[in-house]
């Protein structure tokens, strides 16, 4: 077997810094251009790679999905990755099995290539690239950059609720939650780099009646909380009436959740503020860290419900 697949397992458990590994892999070519191009997953979000297990179709399974797969007794819709994305591939050789938002599921490729240790400097926002669509963010997997290889980072949140909508969209709607004072003038302010997951927060934070400002990566939302804690110290009033708390991504380009959160707790104008990090990144190791850097708060994507008592228990803090 590849020997890149016998080391998913351990480093997917390695605890997160502003350095992540990611899992870089084809899918074949691109419908369009004919180009075969590298794509990538966070470690992280990966159980294990697999030599392409036995596939059962499953008769009125949505488009791209292949069936589902045995997988160590639990049963799991198979997603043919390389057909979402546009590329035509002749065969899909490794399964990977990844965990998001609660959920388990596996993902068809064609092939997987290395794992790549990168500084989260190195992974710029698609939006930014003015590119988007399916993707969050280009990484650069080599030290120079004019002549660096891409990795295009796919929006797994997005595809997840394109291909699969009824296990990822079902429970979205927030319940009736108490009303939550912060002083006037005061905002949540929030980094989260898929469009999928700033709409989900958008929502639950607008049924709370909370105002927020909305960043897309922990670079964009560290500099705008620097310029808030200005403003504040102009103005003679403490930094929490003007950020009542941050909510933030682990994942993000150019900065991750946990480099925010220790920047904010070790920045003298900055370390009352109340921090939850909000990830589909789950397990006990990831929340353990996010206690250790300093965060008020861990809660897994994406339940409303979740989102909305972690927030007002930041609040109250």
């Amino acid at each position: 077997m590849n020997p890149v697949l016998r080391d998913v397992d351990e480093r997917a458990q390695l605890a997160g810094t502003n350095k992540f590994e990611l899992l870089v892999f084809r899918l074949g070519n691109d419908a369009h251009s004919g180009s075969r191009e590298l794509f990538g997953i966070n470690v992280f979000k990966v159980r294990e790679a697999l030599v392409m297990p036995r596939i059962t179709p499953m008769p009125g399974a949505p488009q791209h999905v292949l069936g589902v797969a045995n997988i160590r007794g639990q049963i799991l819709p198979v997603i043919d990755l390389p057909a979402v994305v546009g590329c035509k591939v002749e065969e899909r050789n490794i399964l990977l099995v990844t965990e998001y938002e609660r959920s388990v599921q596996g993902f068809a490729v064609e092939d997987v290539d290395e794992i790549v240790r990168l500084e989260w400097s190195r992974v710029l926002s698609a939006e930014g690239a003015a590119v988007g669509g399916l993707v969050t963010s280009l990484a650069r997997l080599d030290e120079d950059e004019e002549t660096s290889r891409l990795a295009l980072v796919l929006d797994v949140e997005q595809i997840l609720r394109q291909v699969l909508p009824s296990r990822f969209r079902s429970g979205d709607e927030l319940s009736t939650h108490s009303a939550v004072q912060i002083p006037p003038g005061s905002v949540i302010l929030y980094a989260d780099d898929s469009a999928v997951a700033r709409h989900q927060i958008e929502k639950a934070l607008t049924a709370l009646s909370l105002p927020f400002i909305a960043t897309k990566t922990g670079r964009e939302a560290w500099d705008r909380l620097l310029e808030l804690a200005s403003a504040a110290k102009s103005a003679g009033v403490p930094i929490r009436n003007r950020v009542a708390m941050v909510l933030t991504d682990l994942e993000m380009p150019e900065m991750d959740g946990f480099t925010l959160t220790r920047k904010i707790k070790e920045n003298e104008s900055l370390r009352d503020l109340p921090v939850v990090i909000h990830s589909s990144l789950s397990g006990s190791a990831n929340e353990a860290h996010a206690h250790g850097v300093g965060a008020d708060g861990y809660v897994a994507k994406f339940s409303p419900d979740d989102l909305a008592r972690a927030v007002v228990r930041a609040i109250a803090s």
